[in-house]
């Protein structure tokens, strides 16, 4: 649920007040780049992480950063403070701003639209702890830069729905016989004890809750392995992760009505999500930045 206050181009107000031009090109052409931010207990989480991504990302689209990583720190942390603090997430959005018309080539001198929300974090259910959740596999059917985190999101849409629709929590993706990620996460598949995910690329979102996996697993001595995922490698893992900003790490039990590994959440995700909870936890009393 979407709390009351939010941040447009520089002021803070009602998010029921908030209005933008129907000629930006974020509405007209998905002309835009976001990031979504957890935050607990009133600190948001690794922003200097997020908004390195926010900055490559916009690089990517030609676009200059509008603010620093200190500037977008402050607007988080206002934002934090007016909704009440703790916990939540922050959605923040950057498109390339509006014109009078629509151009696909786009004039040079567009002011930026700036945006911001806060949203209630709500805990992962303990039930998807104890239990799971099912996926289903799709074919990847998104466009060649997922490395660029786009508000073009339809083919991501497409394929949550798709999932949904088969009473799955979410789309474990393929492109060429290999596991690429799921429709709004990054995917871990564990095998003999070792983590494997698929390399960062220009068809991969370099996830930051999966560089928290990474140090995690660094810390706990379990190895991890950035290299192509083979369809069957998928089918055959002990266990399955998701990797989401908004719920930290769930398990996935069951693919394609097929249980995965004995069909509970494995002891390697139960030794993780125990990390990661306590991680956390630790960067609840720093700064931010």
């Amino acid at each position: 649920m979407p709390l009351p206050i939010c941040y447009l181009n520089g002021a803070y107000l009602p998010l029921a007040d908030a209005r933008v031009s129907p000629l930006d090109r974020a509405f007209l052409f998905g002309d835009a780049v976001y990031e979504v931010i957890p935050v607990y207990a009133g600190r948001p989480f690794r922003v200097r992480e997020h908004f390195d991504r926010l900055a490559r990302s916009l690089a990517a689209i030609r676009m200059a950063a509008p603010l620093t990583t200190a500037e977008w720190a402050e607007v988080c942390m206002q934002l934090v403070r007016r909704n009440g603090g703790g916990e939540q997430y922050l959605y923040v959005q950057v498109t390339r701003g509006a014109e009078f018309g629509r151009s696909h080539a786009w004039p040079e001198g567009l002011v930026p639209t700036l945006f911001a929300y806060a949203s209630a974090l709500e805990p992962v259910a303990a039930q998807v702890l104890e239990r799971g959740v099912s996926a289903l596999t799709a074919p990847d059917t998104r466009w060649a830069r997922r490395d660029i985190k786009s508000t073009a999101l339809l083919a991501n849409v497409l394929l949550k729905k798709l999932a949904a629709d088969g009473g799955a929590y979410e789309a474990i993706l393929l492109e060429r016989g290999e596991l690429t990620e799921g429709s709004s996460s990054t995917v871990h598949v564990i095998k003999d004890g070792v983590i494997h995910a698929p390399p960062n690329g220009p068809h991969i979102l370099p996830g930051t809750t999966r560089d928290v996996v990474t140090e995690l697993a660094a810390r706990l001595g379990i190895p991890a392995v950035a290299a192509p995922v083979a369809e069957s490698a998928l089918r055959a893992a002990d266990e399955i992760w998701l990797a989401f900003a908004t719920r930290g790490i769930v398990p996935v039990t069951q693919l394609d009505g097929q249980a995965v590994g004995c069909g509970r959440p494995g002891p390697l995700f139960r030794r993780l999500y125990a990390a990661f909870d306590q991680y956390t936890r630790e960067l609840t009393s720093k700064a931010p930045l």
